[in-house]
Formats: structure tokens, C-alpha cells, sequence
């Protein structure tokens, strides 16, 4: 079983992929540890394309069941034919934006009074993170996941509001074995 978890920074995605591993025993690639390299700070510097593709496909290809996480609508036509399930997350703009604010003072503490740089990206990153709901921003935007989504060749999944992890949980395990039952 391939499944892929998306939706904008700050849905829920790597989590529910955190947990969905723990639950089921099935291995997470994190889409981002594919696209950023790994500097200090972090998400400062690309992969390119191709090269992230050939890792995370390798990667996807070593295990029978798998579970990506994050967006990666821009990533090849490849992968609109490569899950068996999608589920995509959509979180309110304030919960979500509450969410990413809250994971920046985690993630840098008093770096975001301190460090000039990491102040600057930090703003940078939530100025873009808040234009996903805006239907003319043609970046990672609830738009193109939508047009995304209608391209895939598989079951979708679409979980909508502040669900808690465990009712998310329940939806994609019960998705899980309906698919099951109707291949039977």
C-alpha cells in the first residue's frame, strides 16, 4: 500500500504520517527531508529536482508499504499514477497560521529575536504559508492541490476542519479497509 498525505504547511501532514507509521508499521518519507538539504537553519537550501525524485523513489520502491508526506504537486507526472490513496488535509487559515507561528517559536526560540536572518525567513515563510486560501496565489496554494488532485489515478481521501489526530486516524483507517473490502 502507497499512500501520500498533503495539504498545506501547517495541516497536519507529517503528523498524521508519524502516527500512521507508529500505527500501522508502515515506513514515512517526508517529502521535505527530500527537497531541503540539511543546513543550519534548516530550509535554506534546495535539492534539485531530479536528484530529490531518484532519492525519494528509490526510497519509495524499498518498501511494500509506505506513507509520503507533503506537497508535491510540482514533483513529475510520475507521481500522480505512484499512490493507491491520497488524503488530503484542509485546516481554517487561523488554526493553521496559529499552528505554523506556534512551530516557529518552537523551532527557533529566542533565534527569532536574536538572528537577523532567521527572523527575516521565518516572516518570509508565514507571509507565504498565509497566501494558501488566496485564489490568485499560484504558489502551493489550495488551488493548485485542488487541480492537483483532480489528476490522480487513486481513492482520495479529503479530511476538512481541526480534526484531532485520532479522528484522523479512525477516517483513514476506515478508508483503509473499505478499499480493502471492495477489492475483495
Amino acid at each position: 500500500m502507497k499512500i501520500h498525505i498533503f495539504g498545506a504547511s501547517g495541516s497536519g501532514t507529517t503528523t498524521l504520517a508519524n502516527q500512521l507509521e507508529q500505527r500501522l508499521g508502515w515506513k514515512h518519507l517526508d517529502a521535505d527531508d527530500y527537497y531541503w538539504k540539511k543546513t543550519n537553519p534548516p530550509f535554506k537550501e534546495k535539492i534539485p529536482l531530479q536528484e530529490r525524485n531518484i532519492k525519494l523513489l528509490n526510497d519509495f520502491k524499498a518498501y511494500d508499504s509506505v506513507i509520503v508526506s507533503g506537497s508535491m504537486v510540482s514533483w513529475g507526472k510520475e507521481w500522480e499514477k505512484a499512490f493507491d490513496v491520497v488524503i488530503f488535509l484542509y485546516v481554517p487559515p487561523k488554526i493553521r497560521m496559529d499552528r505554523l507561528q506556534h512551530r516557529e517559536l518552537e523551532r527557533y526560540g529566542e533565534l527569532l529575536e536574536d538572528n537577523e536572518d532567521i527572523r527575516k525567513n521565518s516572516k518570509a515563510f508565514l507571509k507565504w504559508a498565509q497566501q494558501y486560501d488566496n485564489p490568485i496565489f499560484e504558489g502551493r496554494s489550495l488551488n493548485v492541490h485542488m487541480r492537483w488532485l483532480e489528476k490522480l489515478e487513486c481513492q482520495i481521501l479529503k479530511i476538512e476542519g481541526d480534526t484531532t489526530v485520532e479522528e484522523r486516524i479512525d477516517l483513514v483507517l476506515n478508508k483503509l479497509c473499505s478499499d480493502k473490502n471492495d477489492r475483495i
